[in-house]
């Protein structure tokens, strides 16, 4: 039996995508998961709960790499800490961690930063973690998925009119891309932070729903809104963004027409 190698939030939009990645490179896998499952597929699932601290141990042993995909708006830090001490007691497993560009450059610091932009400080605390964990460790910060703006999009437009945060700036990337790169990363050696991975287009949100709403035929007025707050600001500069890395190949576009025309 070959050593397994264990993706927490290996159910969501991205960790299932590097579980079948895995698979097919013809590794064992083992998911993390808050509710009981039965192996399928060649994927073993373990029950446990990151955030409340059960399971992990059972989970982490004998692994020989841990892809950490699993998030959420607040509490990563929390989440990854619990991980990072089950598997140092496990041994030396090699820990990719998947954070967000600009985690390190967006202050979130006042309420309304706390209320809108949690997530940057979380994934940031959550970095900090697995750099100092003592475990041999790989972090790979992309930007915002597309399947995430879609979600987004499709509660939004729902409203008589939609409200968009003005003048912030994105640089959305395909999340089978970064599943790619997560494989590739977790297959190589330990790395510490690696180069960003970006998107091939830079968008304000505004274009984007915009574009979303001719490939749903729709026709809503779109209401651009001034955000306070330092987080906002920063995001309004580009801190969400890594032009020099604009590695993806998908655009917003060639999504649109896969997942929203297609079913028009």
């Amino acid at each position: 039996m070959t050593t397994p190698n264990l993706v927490t939030g290996g159910t969501g939009t991205l960790g299932r995508q590097v579980v079948r990645r895995l698979r097919d490179a013809g590794h064992d896998v083992r998911v993390l998961s808050r509710h009981a499952q039965s192996p399928a597929d060649g994927v073993e699932y373990v029950l446990g709960d990151l955030s409340r601290n059960i399971g992990i141990d059972a989970a982490v042993s004998g692994t020989g790499v841990i892809v950490h995909c699993a998030g959420s708006q607040k509490g990563d830090e929390v989440a990854t800490a619990n991980l990072v001490r089950a598997a140092s007691r496990a041994g030396q497993p090699h820990l990719v961690y998947i954070s967000v560009v600009g985690a390190d450059r967006i202050p979130v610091v006042s309420s309304v930063d706390r209320a809108m932009f949690s997530y940057f400080a979380s994934k940031y605390a959550a970095e900090q973690v697995v750099s100092g964990s003592g475990l041999p460790w790989t972090t790979l910060r992309a930007t915002q998925f597309y399947d995430l703006v879609l979600k987004v999009a499709d509660a939004m437009a729902k409203m008589p009119a939609i409200p968009m945060p003005k003048g912030m700036l994105f640089q959305p990337v395909d999340s089978g891309e970064v599943a790619d790169r997560l494989v590739e990363l977790a297959l190589d050696s330990p790395a510490g932070l690696v180069p960003d991975m970006a998107g091939p287009r830079i968008y304000l949100g505004t274009e984007m729903m915009r574009e979303y709403l001719a490939a749903r035929r729709l026709s809503k007025r779109i209401l651009p809104v001034p955000v306070p707050g330092q987080a906002a600001g920063a995001i309004r500069a580009g801190a969400a963004i890594d032009p020099a890395r604009a590695v993806g190949r998908r655009t917003w576009e060639d999504f649109l027409a896969d997942r929203v025309l297609s079913s028009v």
